[in-house]
């Protein structure tokens, strides 16, 4: 596979050329130029990528500046989500605690969740550079729970690099000058002759000290308030590639995921689950029978429930092993009541989801030849599993006094939002919040999952019912059935233009709720989400949608008169945020909009996109991919490129994809991307690795969401059970022609990262379908048979028995 890693090199601008672009690798193509272009104007425009001249024929008539400017302006031009995370977090920054140990170790408590994302090797790169020791030597551990931290221990929404990438620096920096004073005093010399490198201080007449004999010292002496991070000029370790931290222990089996946490005494704890989304138990109806399987420790109805938001149903049973737990969870005959969707299909449900959509009204006449075009579509999205290769689990030992009652509760589980677990079960149990003590620990996977607590919730049930530590762990199964989902969607859209420029765009969602009611990682503002509590649909949690969908959609274009409603609908199923949530559905739309707009104006899809893109990053972007990627080349029938272009928490992306589509249009399966070109800007990159390993994971997730990945809800729960029925990209899936243009830094802050690679792939991919297929998309995923036999519903599969070896 083709990756490489590499920042842009800058380049003299040339006549035309936007401040900050560069050049990109590029080969003349030998095909037909796009439309429009003459062969001459191509090699013009290829020798030239990625800027793009008038002289080569391709560079839009008029800039964005010209064009109607979006109206009203975008909220998140001016505040977003990771602005208001930073905001917040910044009162309690000073708690997060960054040392340097007697052994010259650099010590940081990271008050986030790790879930493969590599937060943790970036952020230590960042204490790297400042303090002037190897990558190697900087230890990240997850901070367990912090109340006094208030709303600084939430992960999500891209924002933890930015959150941390004006106050780590400092840290680190004032540090390093601490390390500096003290060595200063013991030589007799001043701070200022002095230098560090390697975790050593050294002084100009060749003495030297390491870090470790000098930190008692300068842990005596006060911060300095005069001291600056080191200049962009000064980086060797940022801006570089860095493999993470912990991948050797991940591959050598010596990193611990929750369930690998050795509690003494805890055990395995599995449970069945209703019939149905959010069912009831009624009575278990063989109760003794299960209790006198081999193994079973003991069977624990879970209470209705649940501080925030509601314990999540079922019948659990510890054993002494998994197997007999699964077992005897099997075994169980339960009776049950009735859930809150029960009936229900993605049919029914995008039904009402498109009858809540007000409609458009009459649409105005369309005149292409005086630039005059109205175009209206409609798009579906099925529910998606977030999939993560870890499933929910938790481990919770809940103390009890000799009357039975609970007195200390211990957590270990991933958890993007500690705090709010910790206190809400805290008040579960009867407990004052300082009697629960909850460990963040290293998950794998998560996109969102792990905002809420649900597997905590329940063990800490059994484990209060039962009076042993409880290793909850959720059955694959279990997690795409009764785990929580990305909500489908219904979206109405109506693009207009007047005398070629786009004056209207009108977006409107309908969806069910996303619960949100984990608030930003604290009691207080997780219970604003869920006041009133006895609602699942409670006006606080509205809010807190509407505050998410406000701050973290937008749009690159300036087009016009344009709207973007989200109307959520009160249909009350298991959901969550899932990476990029609202914003990769309707970006996706409107991408796929755009590409209808320019062919409906007979503009060629890259050209109509510059004429409106707002910002000259997004150009760049764009333009690095098309000149890459050999953009408007010609290809064999049931080929096709397609292109996208997206923003998003401060960064900006694009990606050019290639598709076979010969398999979607023979009715055998999805289509294959068989090359992608994206380009991604970060503002100021810190791990080039990683940034191309964010990448490269949001294409695979684009590949799977848009070709093939969905839920099919029927009678009330969803039917896939298990990645061989929820269908996920696989490798054969993924291309083999990558390549990732990292742009260099361009002196803008640094922005999000973990979701913005999602919508401008997803979108080039769909584009891509519709050019080889002539078929417009519009349901997603594109190809999603029911092509499998689901699992019983409320049942687990029969567990597999395999023979011992001889």
């Amino acid at each position: 596979m083709e990756t490489p890693v590499k920042a842009v090199p800058p380049v003299a601008p040339e006549a035309g050329a936007l401040p900050g672009e560069a050049h990109a690798p590029f080969h003349t193509p030998d095909a037909e130029a796009p439309a429009g272009i003459s062969r001459r104007g191509l090699l013009t425009y290829a020798l030239s990528a990625p800027v793009l001249t008038v002289a080569a024929g391709f560079a839009a008539p008029r800039d964005a500046e010209a064009a109607l400017p979006l109206t009203p302006p975008d909220t998140v031009d001016f505040f977003d989500l990771g602005d208001a995370v930073t905001l917040t977090s910044l009162p309690t920054m000073p708690l997060v605690r960054l040392s340097v140990g007697k052994n010259g170790r650099v010590a940081f408590e990271l008050p986030r969740a790790e879930s493969g994302q590599g937060i943790s090797t970036a952020l230590a790169m960042m204490i790297a550079e400042e303090l002037d020791v190897p990558l190697n030597m900087v230890d990240v551990t997850l901070s367990d729970a912090r109340p006094e931290l208030l709303v600084n221990q939430l992960t999500g929404g891209s924002t933890t690099i930015r959150s941390f990438a004006g106050v780590l620096p400092l840290m680190a920096a004032q540090a390093r000058a601490r390390l500096l004073e003290a060595a200063a005093r013991q030589w007799g010399l001043s701070a200022s002759s002095l230098n560090t490198a390697n975790g050593h201080v050294l002084a100009s007449d060749g003495r030297k000290a390491a870090y470790a004999t000098l930190t008692l010292a300068a842990s005596l002496i006060p911060a300095p308030l005069n001291v600056a991070p080191k200049s962009a000029g000064q980086y060797r370790v940022v801006g570089k590639a860095a493999g993470r931290i912990d991948a050797l222990d991940i591959v050598t089996g010596r990193k611990q995921f929750t369930l690998d946490i050795p509690v003494p005494n805890a055990k395995p704890t599995m449970v069945r689950r209703p019939p149905t989304i959010l069912g009831t138990v009624v009575r278990v109806n063989n109760l003794g029978t299960v209790k006198a399987m081999p193994g079973v420790i003991g069977v624990c109805v879970l209470p209705r429930g649940g501080a925030i938001v509601p314990i999540p149903p079922g019948v659990a049973v510890m054993a002494e092993t998994f197997g007999q737990a699964w077992d005897a969870v099997n075994a169980l005959d339960v009776t049950w009541g009735a859930g809150t969707i029960d009936g229900e299909s993605n049919a029914s449900i995008t039904a009402k989801l498109k009858a809540s959509l007000p409609a458009l009204g009459v649409p105005p006449v369309s005149i292409p030849l005086l630039g005059s075009v109205t175009i209206d579509a409609e798009f579906e999205m099925a529910p998606l599993s977030h999939a993560p290769l870890e499933t929910d689990c938790a481990i919770v030992d809940v103390k009890r006094d000799a009357s039975g009652n609970p007195v200390f509760c211990e957590i270990w589980a991933g958890m993007q939002t500690p705090i709010a677990a910790a206190q809400s079960v805290a008040i579960d149990l009867g407990l004052p919040p300082t009697a629960v003590k909850a460990h963040v620990i290293t998950s794998g996977g998560s996109f969102g999952r792990r905002l809420f607590w649900d597997p905590v919730q329940q063990a800490a049930q059994v484990s209060k019912a039962l009076g042993y530590p409880c290793k909850l762990m959720y059955h694959r199964a279990d997690d795409m059935r009764h785990g929580r989902m990305r909500p489908p969607q219904y979206h109405r859209v109506r693009a207009t233009t007047a005398l070629g420029q786009v004056a209207l765009f009108d977006h409107r969602i309908a969806s069910p709720r996303l619960d949100g009611r984990h608030g930003f990682g604290d009691l207080v503002t997780a219970a604003v989400g869920a006041v009133p509590a006895v609602f699942q649909q409670t006006p606080g949690n509205l809010g807190v949608e509407e505050f998410l969908f406000k701050t973290m959609v937008s749009s690159p274009y300036n087009f016009g008169v344009s709207n973007k409603l989200l109307l959520p609908v009160p249909i009350i199923m298991n959901t969550a945020s899932y990476r990029s949530v609202h914003i990769q559905p309707t970006r996706l739309c409107e991408e796929i909009m755009v590409d209808e707009l320019a062919k409906a104006l007979g503009k060629d899809p890259v050209a109509f996109r510059l004429e409106f893109l707002r910002s000259p990053r997004a150009i760049a972007c764009l333009k690095a991919v098309a000149a890459t990627g050999q953009w408007g080349k010609v290809m064999p029938k049931g080929f096709a490129q397609g292109i996208a272009v997206h923003q998003e928490t401060r960064s900006y992306t694009a990606c050019l994809v290639e598709i076979d589509a010969r398999p979607a249009i023979a009715g055998t399966g999805p289509a294959l991307v068989t090359k992608a070109v994206i380009a991604i800007d970060v503002g100021k990159p810190i791990n080039l690795s990683g940034i191309d390993a964010q990448v490269q994971g949001a294409l695979a997730e684009s590949i799977s969401i848009v070709l093939s990945s969905g839920l099919h809800v029927q009678n009330g729960l969803p039917l896939e059970g298990s990645y061989s029925q929820y269908h996920f990209s696989r490798n054969r899936h993924y291309p083999k022609d990558v390549k990732v243009i990292i742009m260099p830094p361009n002196g803008e802050a640094i922005g999000g990262l973990g979701e913005v690679g999602l919508s401008a792939s997803s979108a080039a991919i769909a584009n891509a379908y519709g050019r080889a297929t002539g078929i417009k998309p519009r349901k997603f995923p594109l190809f999603f048979p029911v092509d499998f036999t689901p699992f019983p519903p409320g049942k687990l599969p029969t567990r597999l028995m395999l023979p011992l070896p001889a």
